[in-house]
């Protein structure tokens, strides 16, 4: 059996990004992915201002504590000032350029105000060059980048484009993807269950995670457990999208019709990954059409226990998705962190067992780790990635892996 990280290089050695782009507004460019580096426009700042209530002072005239200056000026917000004079000071508010000749803000705390002045401002430190003034550009600079291709984009992304001056990005299509159930024992929520039947838990979750990554999503539904049914479904599930994943029917018993299907329609590899939970998975590739030129749609086959879907998709779909959309590679997050629980049965796989932080700064397990307990997902907040034959003990290090870095 494949190693987890085997299984994953050879996905991401396929995956090739979406060339397509299109130029959005940024009120829709949320949890899209940046097609090219935008300069700013401006500097940003644009000219040296304050980051502090207070005044704008010469340090040249405020070395020793107590010293008092003549208020030349109020400059708020918005507003320029004009040149420092020796021996005064200018009232200014946070944002405010700092007027020519000052070099240096003293917050309104470190001042007051002599008795009965109106025009007389105490400085009752000795400030340091610079102190509380924000440079010209320290933040973005003109013509100089401020996101790079690749960027998914969050609301702090769009913030930095909006201070860029910018209205518009140039962004990847959206990866298309279609998803489809196989088992005759599904029904969805608020259907009658036949005698042996469950509701389909895995369209939901699946679909979940599919947009939660900004994918645009196509529910195919529930496909009979036959051949000619399932591949119906890849043809049409083929013509639209990049990719295909199903839940399901990625085993090798009679009415698993996942491999025949996809073999008669593409190519296909079948796996066995040396994962708990989630052993079974299958990936490859359908025709789009009988013309080669047409291309491909990739093809994933997820197992049909809930909880080995859903560790699946995080382990595997959601990094090929995330390089279909050409984003920027970064390390997945992941933490040493203490377990408290004791995990003593090793398996021969790599597991990954459903924890919570507790209050006590360590995890504890959920006690059913079944790959069809799906509720253990849904108390947890991260997975423990355990190594082969690895027991755990109360009070090891555990490397802990958040489902928040999972679903973004």
């Amino acid at each position: 059996m494949l190693t987890t990280q085997q299984a994953l290089d050879h996905l991401l050695g396929h995956a090739l990004p979406v060339n397509e782009s299109e130029k959005v507004t940024m009120q829709e460019a949320l949890g899209r992915v940046l097609a090219q580096s935008v300069n700013s426009l401006v500097d940003v700042p644009p000219l040296d201002n304050t980051s502090m209530d207070g005044y704008a002072v010469r340090t040249a005239d405020t070395q020793t504590p107590g010293s008092v200056l003549r208020i030349a000026q109020r400059i708020p917000a918005g507003s320029v000032g004009t040149t420092l004079e020796p021996g005064t000071a200018a009232r200014i508010f946070t944002g405010a350029p700092i007027p020519p000749g000052a070099d240096a803000v003293v917050m309104q705390e470190d001042c007051s105000i002599p008795e009965g002045s109106v025009d007389q401002v105490q400085v009752n430190i000795a400030p340091s060059q610079g102190q509380w003034i924000r440079r010209k550009g320290e933040d973005l600079n003109a013509n100089k980048p401020a996101l790079l291709a690749g960027a998914f984009l969050r609301p702090q992304e769009l913030g930095v484009a909006a201070s860029a001056g910018l209205t518009h990005l140039q962004v990847k299509r959206r990866v298309k993807v279609a998803a489809f159930f196989t088992g005759d024992e599904l029904a969805l929520p608020g259907e009658p269950l036949k005698p042996g039947g469950i509701y389909n838990s895995n369209r939901d979750t699946l679909l979940a995670c599919l947009r939660s990554l900004g994918c645009d999503a196509t529910d195919l539904g529930i496909v009979p457990d036959r051949l000619d049914a399932t591949r119906q479904a890849l043809r049409k599930a083929s013509k639209d999208h990049d990719l295909i994943i199903t839940s399901g029917g990625v085993s090798v018993g009679e009415e698993d019709h996942i491999k025949p299907a996809v073999t008669a329609e593409g190519r296909l590899d079948l796996w066995q990954i040396a994962i708990k939970p989630g052993k079974p998975l299958a990936f490859g590739a359908v025709r789009k059409s009988e013309s080669p030129a047409d291309g491909e749609a990739w093809f994933i086959g997820l197992p049909g226990n809930p909880a080995s879907s859903f560790v699946t998709f995080l382990l595997f779909v959601r990094p090929f998705i995330l390089k279909l959309q050409g984003r920027e590679e970064k390390l997945l997050q992941s933490y040493w962190m203490r377990a408290d629980f004791d995990w003593l049965k090793a398996d021969r796989r790599n597991e990954f067992l459903r924890v919570k932080m507790n209050a006590q700064g360590g995890l504890d397990l959920f006690p059913n780790q079944s790959s069809g307990v799906l509720t253990s997902a849904s108390w947890g907040d991260g997975l423990v990635d355990c190594p082969p034959n690895q027991p755990i003990k109360a009070g090891d290090l555990v490397k802990y892996i958040p489902f928040d870095a999972l679903l973004k």
